[in-house]
């Protein structure tokens, strides 16, 4: 695929991070693309229900390899607005996806996550983790195009106080809600 492809593909994935962000989840989606340029599966993050491990690409791998044929996969290429994490990679390596595309690292994640509970980020690239298989997965990545983008988006929901409850569930357009206990 072509750069102008990838970048529009990886819009969508940002545009399925909202929509996680609005139905309480993490700000992360990703897209399934075949060799042909259709859109086979998305997925979202899924925090809300499965916690730490409801990544948008380890649904999205799960949900593809059971549904399309190893050869289907082989020839596709999953996208995603933030480089999949060591957990997520090893699932996209396990389900035979032929191709990951991001738009921001994982590193500028963790800048922007901090030692958020939420979010413990490992500075560890999805290259290293694919290259180190048996077969080649295809990695491209990220996109100066829209790192600000993906970054603001993350900024809006990740910069907060601590929360005192961990039912707090974010708020689309107002970034993370929060309550703060102070003493009196």
């Amino acid at each position: 695929m072509d750069r102008e492809t990838d970048l529009d593909y990886l819009r969508r994935t940002i545009e399925l991070a909202d929509e996680a962000v609005s139905e309480g989840n993490h700000p992360f989606g990703a897209i399934l693309v075949s060799d042909e340029g259709d859109v086979l599966c998305e997925a979202k993050n899924s925090f809300a229900v499965d916690l730490g491990p409801g990544h948008a690409e380890a649904n999205l791998a799960r949900r593809a390899a059971k549904s399309f044929s190893s050869d289907t996969l082989a020839g596709a290429t999953l996208y995603t607005s933030v480089e999949p994490c060591s957990m997520c990679a090893g699932t996209i390596y396990w389900a035979e996806i032929g191709a990951v595309v991001f738009g921001m690292s994982e590193k500028q994640l963790g800048d922007i996550t901090g030692d958020d509970p939420e979010n413990p980020t490992q500075n560890l690239e999805c290259r290293t983790v694919l290259g180190s298989g048996r077969r080649h997965i295809e990695v491209r990545g990220p996109f100066a195009e829209l790192e600000e983008t993906i970054a603001e988006q993350h900024h809006k929901f990740w910069n907060y106080a601590v929360t005192s409850s961990p039912d707090d569930k974010p708020d689309a357009t107002q970034g993370r809600i929060h309550l703060v206990e102070t003493e009196s």
